[in-house]
C-alpha cells in the first residue's frame, strides 16, 4: 500500500478551487493507494501536519498550494526518503513551473500517481530552507508590499513593484562575500536562486538549475529611479543581464553582513521574512530532497 498524504492550503489561489477526497479518488487505485487529506488552518500549520504525516509513515506527501505551502511541507522532508509531490494551487507557482509540473490538476495528479522521483538541491539561509530563491534589498521590500495587496496576481505583483519603486529609500550599507571572495558594498538587489523561476514565468536567474549543486547569485548595484524603471521592464522580458549594473555569479556559499542594523528584511520563496541578526549565511545542500516530477 502506498500512503499518499495531501496537505492543502484552502486559501491558495484565492481559494476558488478547493481540493476534496472525492476529486482525488478517481486518479488512484483502491487497494494500492491509501489517500489522506489534511487542511492547513494557519501559517506554519502545514509544517505541523507534515510532521504528523511523517510519524504516520506516509510514503508521499503532497503540498497543495503555492510556493509558501511547498516550503512549509518540503522543509520537513529534507534528507528523508519521503517524496514531495506538488499540486500547484498558488498564484505564482515558481517551483512547480521549474519542475515542469502543470497547473492543470488532472495532469499534476497523474505525475503523483506515476511516482517518478528526482533529487533536487535545497538552499539554506541561517538555518531556514528555501527551494526557489531568497533575497534582500528591493525584492524583499517588493514581497512585503505584495503580501499586503489584495491582488495575488501578476497585476498585483506589478502594482507592488511600482509601490516599491515609489517608496524606495536610501540603501543601507551591506557587504557581500561569495565563496570567500572580496565583498561588494551597498547593492540594490541581492537575489540568490536555486531554481530558474520566481513565479508568473518571471526570472532573474534563467540559467539556475535545481540539480547542479550551485546557487545562482544576482547582484545589482545601486541605481537611480530611471534605471529602476528600466529594470522593471527587463524583469518582465527576462533580460536583466542587459542592465550594466547587474552581475551574476555561481556559488556554494554567500555571506551578507550589515554593520548599522541588527536585522535583515528578506524574502524566502516569495514570502517576507524578517531575520533578527546582522549576518546571513546562505549555502546549498546538494540533491537533498526527493521530488515527484514528470518523466
Amino acid at each position: 500500500m502506498i500512503r499518499i498524504h495531501f496537505i492543502v492550503n484552502p486559501i491558495a489561489g484565492n481559494g476558488h478551487a478547493p481540493l476534496t477526497t472525492d476529486e482525488l479518488q478517481p486518479f488512484f487505485i483502491s487497494g494500492v493507494h491509501d489517500l489522506t487529506l489534511k487542511v492547513s488552518e494557519y501559517k506554519a500549520h502545514a509544517t505541523l501536519l507534515t510532521q504528523e504525516s511523517i510519524l504516520e509513515k506516509a510514503d508521499i506527501i503532497v503540498a497543495c498550494g503555492g510556493d509558501g505551502t511547498i516550503n512549509e511541507v518540503a522543509t520537513c522532508l529534507i534528507g528523508t526518503n519521503i517524496a514531495l509531490g506538488i499540486l500547484p494551487m498558488g498564484s505564482g507557482n515558481g517551483l512547480a513551473s521549474n519542475l515542469k509540473i502543470p497547473k492543470k490538476r488532472r495532469k499534476a495528479l497523474e505525475i503523483i500517481r506515476n511516482k517518478h522521483i528526482e533529487h533536487i538541491d535545497v538552499g539554506r539561509i541561517n538555518g531556514r530552507y528555501f527551494f526557489s530563491n531568497t533575497g534582500v534589498g528591493f525584492d524583499a521590500r517588493l514581497i512585503k508590499h505584495y503580501e499586503s495587496s489584495e491582488k495575488r496576481t501578476l497585476l498585483g505583483y506589478i502594482s507592488a513593484c511600482a509601490t516599491t519603486f515609489r517608496d524606495i529609500k536610501k540603501n543601507e550599507p551591506l557587504s557581500i562575500g561569495i565563496d570567500g571572495e572580496t565583498p561588494m558594498i551597498n547593492p540594490f538587489i541581492v537575489l540568490i536562486s536555486n531554481s530558474n523561476e520566481m513565479g508568473y514565468k518571471l526570472s532573474l536567474t534563467p540559467k539556475a538549475s535545481l540539480q547542479d549543486g550551485k546557487l545562482d547569485v544576482l547582484v545589482i548595484k545601486k541605481i537611480n529611479r530611471l534605471k529602476m524603471l528600466w529594470l522593471g521592464i527587463l524583469i518582465l522580458i527576462r533580460r536583466v543581464h542587459w542592465l550594466k549594473e547587474s552581475k551574476s555569479f555561481q556559488a556554494t556559499n554567500v555571506h551578507l553582513q550589515r554593520n548599522h542594523s541588527d536585522f535583515f528584511d528578506t524574502q524566502v520563496d516569495g514570502e517576507h521574512n524578517r531575520i533578527d541578526t546582522n549576518q546571513l549565511d546562505i549555502s546549498i545542500l546538494e540533491k537533498s530532497l526527493c521530488v515527484l516530477t514528470a518523466k
